[in-house]
């Protein structure tokens, strides 16, 4: 017996009526929970060539929030949280682990600023996200927010909400730099693990986490039940994500990007690899993030504009799907390359 599921690309919104006359009649704002509310749906995700001091200053100045990675120690994370806190007006994210010294780096991050923690992990429905989720919801208090993951499942996200998480990063191995699919056999299609987790009970907060391409997949994202999406590819090789910019031969701009089981991150993170689930890469350099970051936000505003939904709550409510044949997905994007004249 088969289950079947669907990602980004198999499907479609079909487009309903509208009386939108304008983009800016949209409103974006998303309540995650526990103090952390976004009027941006985009978090940008804690990866060491991803999210430092200035992509948390830059998505906070849109109304989305970045999450510090976790992958230093507790003084060097410390430190960049504590200048990103002095730049910041609203939220302000730091990731954890859940063995180790995820307590006292918890502690830290808290104390330098941050008004929420990300508990960090590849595959989070754990006995030891458990033990995690129960110590630091004691050590930060009832009204802290605390996020973590990642799952793919309903029974996970209920599980961990009842744990003591606030917002959940939902989905396993469809980064685009992730090979756990590969490497285990194991996952979901992205959209599918939203459809699934947005069938939770629970008061907590979806956020789509992997897959994401465009700001198209946000708003199917953000349809399927999401209440944020985390994006990592979209906002590597950018001025404000960590590294070094380099030039081929060609004179050609580029960034690292990788993913933090590959087997470069963790060699530099912890002096060896043991197994690995993602890969390390470069892309182009694309300048500074404000310029992606208005794009997505006047893209997913024509998204809810096509739905004919002023907000995402409306847009969640009303919104239809349809699949799409494998010709359907390949006219859907520009394709004048592909004719023969």
């Amino acid at each position: 017996m088969f289950n079947h599921g669907v990602s980004y690309d198999d499907v479609l919104l079909v487009p309903q009526y509208s009386d939108i006359k304008s983009r800016s009649e949209i409103n974006l704002s998303s309540h995650l929970g526990n103090d952390l509310s976004l009027t941006l749906p985009l978090i940008s995700s804690p990866m060491d060539t991803v999210t430092e001091s200035s992509m948390c200053i830059s998505m906070d100045s849109f109304g989305g929030a970045g999450i510090v990675h976790r992958y230093n120690t507790i003084d060097e994370q410390s430190k960049i949280v504590s200048y990103a806190a002095t730049k910041i007006s609203n939220n302000l994210g730091a990731a954890v682990g859940i063995t180790g010294d995820y307590l006292e780096r918890a502690s830290e991050i808290y104390n330098q600023g941050a008004n929420f923690i990300c508990v960090d992990v590849a595959h989070g429905h754990h006995g030891s996200m458990k033990t995690a989720l129960k110590r630091l919801r004691v050590m930060l208090g009832d009204n802290f927010h605390i996020m973590a993951g990642n799952v793919a499942t309903l029974q996970a996200i209920n599980d961990l909400a009842d744990w003591g998480a606030d917002s959940v990063r939902c989905n396993i191995g469809g980064g685009s730099i992730c090979s756990t699919r590969v490497q285990t056999g194991h996952g979901m299609p992205g959209l599918q693990t939203i459809f699934e987790c947005a069938k939770t009970d629970r008061d907590v907060a979806i956020i789509a986490d992997g897959g994401i391409k465009n700001s198209g997949d946000i708003v199917k994202a953000l349809a399927a039940g999401a209440d944020a999406v985390m994006c990592g590819s979209l906002f590597a090789g950018t001025e404000q994500s960590p590294g070094e910019i380099f030039a081929d031969r060609d004179g050609f701009k580029w960034k690292t990007y990788r993913g933090m089981a590959s087997k470069e991150a963790q060699v530099d993170w912890k002096g060896k690899y043991s197994s690995f689930e993602g890969v390390s890469s470069r892309v182009p350099y694309r300048g500074s993030v404000a310029d992606i970051l208005f794009d997505l936000d006047k893209g997913i505003r024509s998204g809810l504009s096509y739905s004919g939904s002023r907000t995402i709550k409306q847009f969640q409510a009303t919104a239809q799907f349809m699949t799409q044949t494998t010709a359907g997905a390949t006219e859907s994007g520009t394709h004048i390359s592909n004719r023969k004249w």
